[in-house]
């Protein structure tokens, strides 16, 4: 099964289970980038986890050996604020649920941000805040509790737009999986800001990602091809049963299959 572009001047990888699981770098992906580095092709990290910063990750991949810029990395939230740069300008206050890479990465791109976990207070009744705001943006925290869902769901009620910054149900960690933000937001994909900001068409890049729900799917919507790799959340079996837009053009069971299915395509 391999349906890839034969032409490939951008290189889209997942972060979370195709570089690295957990403090672990996946071996054979500082090769590979490295490799398509020096061919000249365009890459970009993308990473479902909206918990750190850009910075952050470059420093985290440096520590696996691979070089990148600050620029080579998308975050979810990064892709958020693009997402609301290009469609809805207006917005300048936000309610957050997430941890302080995303408030980081927030007000750099000079958004108003209150943390719904600054304002939570046991026994919230569910009225109206003190003040209105313009989006509840949702991404992963793994200290949200009730309260603060209770505060974001009163913004909603209020009038702000809901966002979620990703569609992960889990994320793997070197020992197994942790639940991830989980909820869909069709209309926003990191890869779609990605081309967008690139200028490379959809028909000459590819995703490398670990997961079908998120990463496939995602990429088959911005008009993607993507290559699943069997280092992260999809094993060998599962794989072979996908169907419909969560089946990929090339499944590789490592960076070094990725690697062979890529020869002969980079320009």
């Amino acid at each position: 099964m391999s349906d890839l572009p034969d032409r490939v001047r951008l290189v889209i990888f997942d972060l979370d289970g195709v570089v690295y699981r957990g403090d672990e770098p996946i071996h054979g992906a500082r090769e590979l980038v490295e490799f398509l580095h020096a061919a000249g092709i365009a890459v970009r990290f993308a990473t479902n986890n909206s918990m750190v910063a850009r910075e952050g990750y470059v420093e985290r991949l440096s520590a696996t050996g691979i070089q990148a810029r600050a620029d080579e990395i998308v975050t979810s939230t990064s892709a958020t604020i693009e997402h609301l740069r290009r469609h809805a300008p207006d917005v300048r206050s936000v309610l957050a649920i997430g941890a302080d890479g995303m408030r980081h990465e927030l007000a750099e791109a000079g958004l108003e941000v209150t943390m719904a976990g600054e304002i939570r207070s046991a026994g919230h009744g569910g009225g109206p805040l003190e003040r209105r705001h313009d989006a509840v943006i949702v991404g992963l925290d793994p200290d949200v509790d009730y309260w603060s869902l209770a505060v974001a769901m009163s913004a909603v009620a209020g009038g702000a737009r809901l966002i979620a910054t990703n569609a992960d149900a889990r994320y793997p960690t070197p020992s197994g999986f942790l639940p991830g933000a989980g909820a869909i937001l069709a209309a926003l994909t990191m890869f779609t800001a990605i081309l967008e900001a690139s200028g490379i068409g959809a028909d000459e890049a590819i995703v490398i990602g670990d997961n079908p729900d998120a990463d496939v799917v995602g990429a088959h919507r911005a008009g993607l091809a993507a290559i699943l790799v069997l280092t992260g959340v999809a094993d060998a079996s599962g794989a072979a049963a996908l169907e419909g837009e969560r089946r990929p053009e090339a499944i590789a069971a490592d960076p070094d299959d990725v690697r062979s299915l890529l020869a002969g395509r980079l320009s």
